[in-house]
């Protein structure tokens, strides 16, 4: 019998189980009629708001996971992806200024900044919904190409600046860099290059992980600092209310995550960068050492600079990610038994404490003792990190879902 979880068979078919489980509770629940997806509360119906504002990155997720369902051959999938590319399209884009507002609501634009968090999401709807032919898939990712080489890309950094207003006129001076959006854009660039085969997508994801994690990263004692200043320069200092994306300290279920990231670019560049294959080992080692709670399980939502809990919350994306870059670790650096450990550990804690077994659904955030909350969190309004964590263990581990369920014919 196979070692590995991923390679038995009744976990693979538990793994699918989860992954049908999530894109039934999203797929027949979150279409808003009148544009773009509800987020849903904990029973699966839409959460109840006046005027309810939809981000651009749900749209934009939606669009790439049901890429996914629809690769996989489940059927419904295309009318989901049609509904999020059109919204984005037609109601996100900023016909007048170029790039797409952050949120709309009913009435129109609620926050019309322009977001290299949002704007990487834009770049990996497109790249998916071009896997699978959608019609409005290669302007998309010509414009977003455009808009993200004309107004965020820095070739002195190699990376993206942050945000702009309406005008592209800077905010708060232009002072603020951040890796999560860096993180994400890498994501999208390689799902860019995988569906165009254009060397200068990959060109520009090994430059961000360059500066992000081998340079920044690296000097830390590879933990992934989240905010710099206009030069690329640690603020260790940074606090923004907005905790949901730029929390304070540091955040180890972004270092899982680049661990895993890491590896797809190492994959997809010939293995020509030596520093990476070491870097996502460390990453992975780091997030378990200093971000697990090794009294109650779960990774702590942020530490701080002494490498002490911050923030006590547990989510369930670190989780996810974890799932991930074990997998990819134990597919690529194969060495001892303790990828296999965390990986069988993480997801005895997400089937244990984290699936939503009486709703349907995961919970998205739980106490420090494992208890659901909703302190960050209102509701279950995502799909995207918990669909790939149930799906990449059932596939190759050299490229983005869509590019590796295309290749496998949809095969499991």
């Amino acid at each position: 019998m196979p070692r590995m979880w991923a390679k038995r068979e009744y976990h693979r078919h538990w793994l699918l189980r989860q992954a049908e489980t999530l894109m039934d509770f999203f797929q027949y629940r979150a279409m808003n009629p009148k544009g773009g997806f509800h987020d849903l509360d904990d029973t699966g119906a839409p959460l109840v708001t006046e005027n309810p504002v939809r981000g651009i990155h749900s749209s934009a997720r939606m669009v790439h996971c049901y890429s996914i369902a629809y690769l996989l051959g489940r059927p419904g999938a295309g009318e989901v992806i049609d509904h999020g590319m059109t919204y984005l399209w037609n109601s996100h884009r900023d016909s007048v200024n170029g790039g797409y507002s952050w949120s709309l609501n009913d009435d129109g634009v609620v926050d019309a900044t322009k977001q290299g968090y949002g704007h990487a999401f834009v770049l990996l709807a497109a790249s998916s919904a071009k896997v699978v032919g959608h019609p409005l898939a290669d302007q998309m990712l010509a414009d977003i190409t455009q808009v993200l080489d004309t107004r965020f890309w820095e070739e002195r950094h190699g990376a993206i600046a942050e945000e702009f207003e309406a005008d592209w006129s800077p905010i708060d001076g232009g002072t603020y860099r951040g890796q999560n959006s860096n993180m994400h854009l890498t994501e999208a660039l390689m799902a860019a290059f995988e569906v165009t085969g254009e060397r200068h997508y990959l060109d520009k994801a090994e430059s961000i992980a360059d500066l992000v994690i081998r340079r920044a990263a690296g000097s830390v004692g590879f933990r992934v600092a989240e905010h710099f200043d206009s030069e690329w320069q640690i603020d260790r200092d940074y606090y923004h209310e907005n905790e949901m994306f730029r929390p304070a300290g540091t955040t180890p279920g972004h270092w899982l995550e680049w661990s895993r990231l890491i590896l797809q670019l190492w994959s997809l560049g010939d293995k020509r960068h030596g520093w990476m294959a070491d870097a996502a080992r460390t990453l992975f080692i780091q997030a378990m050492s200093l971000g697990w709670d090794k009294q109650r399980g779960g990774f702590f939502y942020t530490l701080d600079w002494d490498d002490k809990p911050a923030k006590t919350a547990k989510l369930w994306w670190p989780l996810c990610e974890a799932a991930g870059a074990a997998h990819f670790l134990n597919e690529h650096l194969p060495a001892d038994d303790f990828y296999e450990d965390s990986y069988r550990l993480v997801w005895s804690t997400i089937a244990n404490h984290v699936v939503d077994h009486r709703n349907g659904g995961w919970h998205e955030e739980l106490t420090e003792d494992l208890v659901p909350s909703h302190d960050l969190f209102p509701g279950k309004g995502d799909l995207y990190h918990a669909l790939q964590a149930c799906l990449i263990p059932l596939f190759s581990a050299d490229g983005s879902l869509t590019r590796v369920i295309q290749n496998a014919g949809g095969k499991l």
